[in-house]
């Protein structure tokens, strides 16, 4: 586990990307915070696979399939009462920490990702219902979603901006952000207490794109997008842009790799976590790839370390004709209709 301390050292959060009813009542979750992680995230698929796996939801799915409800209002009982759990777990940290480290995440439904609206409003239901200071409410990193960010920051509303792919998503997502904080700050309301992620995934570029790579650049996509990201991310939260806003207590948004279980085996099982070490940055990591990397990672500060060469692949994969934004386009689409069955398929047992 020291390495989970090696890597808080350098700046850089890891959380659990993974919730269950078994992973809160049987103490794991909080021995996993003692031990160095700092927060949790759900999604469709996280929920599927707990309510399929974990027994610990049978006797509640029995007791709402007798209740008038539908398939959709039993899921978010049970969703809900999880994170909320989870949240009161992970509360000590979050108050250790200044409101920094400590969160946990539940998404909005994903057939709302292209209704800038539908967003906010089912955001702003769900941060009511959940209650809890160290939530976060997930959105798509959609145009609608982005456009929904301002409004729900202006509200006051912690978001975990998810499925981002690209460089021009990113900026996107912190001029959004900046637009919410200048809102709220307009109408005289404190800011000090909002937090931002921006969710990029990582292996799924690679997935993607490797099969049309040269070998010399395959493997290479992913990690190259992240430290000129970061390096593009610390810039503008250096400019007058941001730091007027910072000189208001508006903390940035932050950076939150995302899609960082290795996929291909030809590759380490740790290398996107190993290689975008940084601070002021969250890594959320699948159980089981957390574990190789306290089995066997290593913590060095490795987001600004070849920065320039980082530059170079893009410019390399850029002049073989490939886009990459159509590529995060494609693969946004992708994610949200992946998240779309996941949330079909998790409510079928709950009819």
């Amino acid at each position: 586990m020291a390495v989970l301390s090696q890597v808080n050292t350098l700046g850089q959060q890891i959380w659990l990307d993974n919730l269950s009813r078994n992973l809160i009542q049987s103490g794991e979750l909080a021995q996993m915070l003692e031990a160095g992680i700092s927060g949790v995230t759900s999604n469709p698929a996280i929920f599927q696979k707990a309510f399929a796996d974990d027994s610990l939801y049978q006797s509640d799915i029995a007791r709402l399939k007798q209740q008038a409800l539908t398939p959709k209002q039993r899921y978010e009982q049970l969703a809900v009462a999880d994170v909320q759990a989870a949240c009161d777990i992970c509360l000590f940290l979050y108050e250790h920490s200044q409101g920094k480290a400590g969160f946990v995440s539940l998404e909005v439904a994903p057939d709302l990702a292209d209704n800038t609206q539908a967003t906010i409003t089912e955001a702003i239901r769900l941060w009511k219902l959940l209650d809890r200071p160290n939530v976060m409410i997930k959105i798509p990193a959609t145009d609608s979603g982005i456009q929904a960010l301002t409004t729900l920051v202006a509200q006051g509303i912690n978001v975990n901006l998810t499925l981002l792919f690209s460089k021009a998503q990113l900026q996107k997502s912190w001029q959004a952000h900046a637009a919410g904080i200048r809102q709220r700050l307009a109408n005289n309301l404190p800011v000090n207490h909002i937090q931002v992620v921006a969710s990029f995934f990582l292996s799924r570029i690679d997935s993607a794109l490797d099969i049309t790579l040269p070998a010399s650049l395959q493997g290479k996509t992913a990690i190259a997008l992240a430290k000129t990201a970061y390096a593009e991310w610390q810039e503008f939260t250096q400019s007058r842009e941001f730091t007027d806003l910072a000189a208001q207590q508006a903390a940035p948004l932050r950076l939150l790799w995302a899609s960082t279980g290795t996929k291909n085996p030809a590759y380490s099982d740790v290398c996107y976590i190993e290689n975008i070490i940084g601070a002021n940055t969250i890594n959320t990591v699948p159980a089981n790839t957390l574990n190789a990397f306290i089995d066997h990672g290593r913590a060095a500060a490795t987001l600004t370390q070849n920065v320039q060469q980082a530059k170079s692949v893009l410019i390399e994969i850029e002049q073989l004709g490939i886009n990459l934004e159509s590529l995060a386009s494609r693969l946004q689409q992708e994610g949200l209709q992946q998240f779309v069955d996941a949330f079909d398929a998790l409510l079928q047992p709950l009819a």
